[in-house]
């Protein structure tokens, strides 16, 4: 075995030190979380939500970031920042829901049109923030890329609470969930909240962007909502098993990505995560039971097979 695979082993086997272990630990709690609320974004259509989501957080950065000079404190407070960031987000959902309810245009162009904007704002407001004369601006742009390998104890803490909360979440309101992802006529005509409930999978979304922005950026936080469900629904056509399937996917690959970033600590590790990701979408498409490439086609050919 050589040098660099054995050092793969200990770090896999969290026997690198406690630093790396929180980092590691704390990636695959988000993992978790991104992949249990990404596959009732998937069944919903939601996915672009997810992405406008993200990109509208930036402005939302800026905004915190100015709103605490003003203050006379750190520009880089953490919570104004992630406070600006929710606020944004919820901001460009509510921008979306108000096109697709009051105009004509189809939901993709709302969508599109909000990410565009909210982006292109908060581009020109960190263009703002840099001629300002005060301390801080630097570092602003870990918020694009994130900075998974810088994270600190309690902000593993905190991802491991929201996985906790999001699986309550989904737990307490599945049934209702797959109904409204499979059926959501039958859902309205037997009285369900439908848009509540909409609501609850943009906000659970929502929570993982936002938590998830500082450690893998907006850029990246949004393939890991994406993938990883993405990857389940080739390995069963139920919503349950799915779910559990496309958290296991989160955690394993950011797990395995921050691990990989640890042993080649130039390498960007949310990047990392998502080549990861994209992997085990890859030998999902492959080798999936319910909807894999190689196990249809042999289930054809025995089919084929067997006729008379």
């Amino acid at each position: 075995m050589s040098e660099t695979s054995s050092q793969l082993l200990d770090v896999l086997l969290l026997q690198s030190g406690y630093n790396t272990t929180v980092v590691m630990l704390g990636a695959a709690a988000l993992g978790i979380a991104a992949g249990a609320a990404g596959v009732f974004a998937m069944l919903r259509r939601r996915a672009l939500v997810a992405d406008a989501l993200a990109h509208a957080t930036l402005p939302g950065v800026a905004i915190g970031f100015i709103v605490a000079v003003l203050l006379g404190l750190p520009g880089r407070t953490l919570g104004f920042l992630l406070a600006g960031a929710a606020i944004a987000a919820l901001l460009a959902a509510l921008s979306i829901q108000a096109i697709r309810n009051h105009t004509r245009l189809p939901e993709d162009t709302a969508i599109a049109s909000v990410l565009a904007t909210f982006f292109a704002l908060g581009i020109v407001l960190l263009s703002v923030i840099q001629t300002l004369r005060t301390g801080g601006q630097a570092g602003l742009d870990v918020y694009l890329l994130g900075a998974t390998a810088g994270m600190l104890r309690h902000e593993a803490i905190t991802l491991a609470i929201l996985s906790i909360v999001i699986a309550a979440i989904i737990s307490l309101l599945f049934k209702q969930l797959v109904l409204v992802a499979f059926d959501i006529e039958f859902a309205q005509t037997q009285g369900f909240p439908v848009r509540a409930l909409d609501l609850a999978v943009i906000a659970l979304v929502l929570a993982v962007v936002v938590i998830g922005l500082r450690i893998v950026g907006l850029v990246l936080i949004v393939a890991l909502i994406v993938i990883p469900p993405a990857a389940a629904r080739f390995w069963s056509n139920h919503a349950g098993p799915m779910t559990v399937i496309s958290a296991a996917i989160g955690a394993v690959s950011a797990y395995v990505g921050a691990a990989i970033s640890a042993v080649y600590p130039d390498v960007p590790t949310g990047a990392v995560i998502v080549l990861v990701a994209f992997a085990i979408f890859a030998v999902s498409v492959a080798l999936g039971t319910a909807r894999g490439l190689l196990p249809r086609y042999a289930g054809r050919h025995a089919w084929r097979e067997r006729r008379p």
